[in-house]
């Protein structure tokens, strides 16, 4: 796949999740407990996509002599508002997922690891809110920390938005309620 078309499909992935979160409906939790992630970030996205509104009626108030620039800016201005309320909608209507079998770790659009029960040698509750970068770890971060941290027994491959696959043996995460995370886990 080229990376226009794997940037495409993240795009679409934010708008389809823009929908499902009006239609208050998650995916692929199906057959699993969910655990959110979303609300540690929900007022930072807000305050974002106001400031983007607040641009966007400044900008269209300034160029309103300039019809051509005008048109032009407001629909880049409103599609960038649809873009930063889709992130957010999107790690709403796709929360972790722990199945009979795996822990399916997602971050919105960007991230979505399925993990083997099997592959888990330890989890823990661990709220970090720095992340050095390590080869063969994944920081899910969100509000600037991480409050889960899974050490595997065997690496699992985790593929980026670009499609670039590197294995990782830790994993860390944010979960809205990492206590009943990490129990759950336990007791699987």
């Amino acid at each position: 796949m080229t990376t226009v078309y794997r940037l495409a499909r993240h795009e679409m992935r934010l708008l389809a999740g823009l929908v499902l979160w009006l239609a208050r409906r998650t995916e692929g939790t199906a057959g699993g407990r969910a655990f959110g992630y979303a609300r540690g970030q929900g007022a930072t996205m807000l305050g974002l996509a106001f400031v983007c509104v607040v641009e966007t009626v400044g900008v269209s108030f300034m160029l309103r002599d300039m019809p051509l620039a005008h048109d032009v800016l407001l629909a880049v201005d409103v599609y960038t508002v649809l873009f930063v309320i889709g992130l957010h909608a999107a790690c709403v209507v796709r929360p972790h997922v722990l199945s009979s079998d795996a822990l399916r770790v997602r971050h919105g659009a960007q991230a979505d690891l399925r993990v083997p029960l099997a592959s888990i040698a330890a989890v823990r509750r661990e709220t970090r809110t720095t992340h050095r970068p390590e080869p063969d770890a994944l920081d899910l971060i969100v509000g600037s920390q991480t409050t889960v941290t899974l050490e595997l027994s065997e690496p699992v491959a985790y593929t980026t938005v670009l499609g670039r696959r590197r294995p990782v043996s830790v994993v860390r995460l944010y979960a809205d309620d990492p206590g009943a995370l990490v129990q759950a886990l336990a007791a699987r």
